[in-house]
């Protein structure tokens, strides 16, 4: 159980960042019911559905690794980048980070939520978006996900296969948003990524105020940039 809740704190960026490993975040590759190896890669993320939505969202940002894995091992920045604009539009991070702080978030200044979600999206990215770069289109199958025209809610079931071949089940939570299909929750294991960081914010929070923790991100997020941006 400890190592499932590892995962979906360090890796919720990859997979559907990737999956934000995430995430999970474990692998960001994907595969429907023949691997994406076999299919032509997208140009352009399909929004017509949840699955459509996370399997071509995995394929276009995956085909972007592929081609640009040699310059983005160098710096990482160009990878930051592809990532806030081709994946960033399709989640739900505002509704997440309101989830994730809880009660915290009504007592939040509107300066203080929007801190949050930034500085909150950027550590994850800054500290494990990295790892994309050794995902292939072989780890993460994706499964349709049948939903009616009025449905505003929907799971898309996803598979990722680890290097040891073992596999582990990751669930992404979707809604509707203004029309348009967006993810604000990866369940990995059972374990939500939401719930997971919801604990550990509102204990902090607890402790030391909320201002002290969103400082806290930023400066996290900034030294990841530093750190990790161009590597040496």
């Amino acid at each position: 159980m400890r190592n499932v809740r590892v995962i979906v704190q360090r890796g919720f960026m990859v997979p559907l960042l990737v999956s934000m490993a995430l995430v999970s975040i474990a692998a960001f590759g994907a595969e429907g019911a023949n691997t994406t190896n076999a299919k032509a890669q997208p140009t352009q993320i399909d929004t017509s559905g949840p699955s459509q939505l996370i399997e071509s969202a995995a394929n276009v940002l995956l085909a972007d690794v592929d081609k640009n894995r040699a310059v983005y091992s160098k710096d990482l920045t160009g990878l930051y980048k592809t990532v806030e604009n081709t994946l960033l539009p399709n989640f739900d991070t505002p509704y997440a980070a309101q989830l994730v702080l809880g009660p915290n978030w009504r007592n939040a200044t509107p300066e203080q939520r929007k801190r949050f979600v930034d500085a909150f999206y950027k550590r994850l990215l800054y500290n494990y978006g990295g790892q994309m770069l050794n995902f292939t289109a072989d780890r993460l199958k994706v499964y349709p996900t049948k939903i009616a025209p009025e449905d505003t809610k929907a799971t898309v079931r996803t598979e990722i296969k680890r290097s040891n071949g073992t596999k582990v089940a990751v669930n992404y939570s979707m809604r509707k948003v203004n029309g348009a299909w967006k993810a604000w929750d990866v369940v990995i294991d059972g374990i939500s990524y939401v719930k997971s960081y919801r604990e550990d914010y509102g204990t902090e929070v607890a402790q030391k105020g909320l201002e002290a923790v969103i400082a806290r991100l930023e400066a996290d997020a900034q030294a990841a940039l530093a750190a990790k941006g161009k590597s040496t």
